[in-house]
């Protein structure tokens, strides 16, 4: 079962400050092509949200993800394209896929992901996308198609849109920006740990 509150984040040191608000689910979205650094980021993410009892997704590095022994991967659809799901499997750890339309949502649901990933719900600065915000009739029907499997909705979420976006079933909100470009990153967490709990 996924936490409520999806925090993204884009290295460890935002881990060693947000956890100890309270945090129990982070997504480490690490774009570098260094191999050493991403194994050290991961490592140390690994590590810190162990000993906040957390869960950690990994980003798109899917064989790293495995090395570290993690709790999930987090797999775009063009990662999906390179990525060996049946090793993701075998190795234990659980998968979220990002989807943006109805055919990537089939796609998504033939590779039996333990979450699925809509957006982006409204418009975000987080990604540069040629995708338009779904608005809220999508999450609606995602919700029907995804029956009891999870649904995280991602992409321009704010404490202001929490409880439309869960009225429409979401169960989870995937955020960055609203947290990480807050003047106060601890005391906006905290908001939303308390608005998601």
């Amino acid at each position: 079962m996924l936490d409520r509150f999806y925090l993204i984040v884009d290295g460890a040191d935002w881990l060693r400050r947000l956890l100890p608000c309270g945090l129990k689910l982070a997504q480490l979205r690490v774009k570098s092509a260094d191999e050493t650094l991403l194994r050290a980021e991961i490592a140390a993410a690994k590590k810190l949200c162990a000993d906040a009892g957390a869960q950690l997704v990994v980003n798109d590095h899917w064989r790293l993800a495995i090395d570290a022994g993690c709790d999930y991967v987090h797999l775009g659809q063009e990662d999906l394209d390179m990525a060996d799901v049946p090793a993701i499997r075998r190795a234990g750890l659980r998968l979220g896929v990002s989807t943006h339309d109805g055919a990537e949502l089939d796609r998504a649901l033939s590779v039996n992901p333990d979450y699925v990933a809509l957006g982006p719900v409204y418009p975000t600065t987080l990604k540069q996308l040629t995708i338009a915000p779904q608005g809220l009739e999508p999450v609606r029907r995602w919700r029907k198609a995804l029956g009891a499997r999870p649904l995280v909705a991602i992409g321009g979420i704010t404490l202001e849109r929490a409880a439309d976006i869960f009225a429409a079933g979401a169960d989870s909100l995937a955020l960055s920006t609203d947290v990480l470009g807050a003047p106060d990153p601890e005391a906006r967490a905290r908001q939303w740990l308390a608005a998601t709990r």
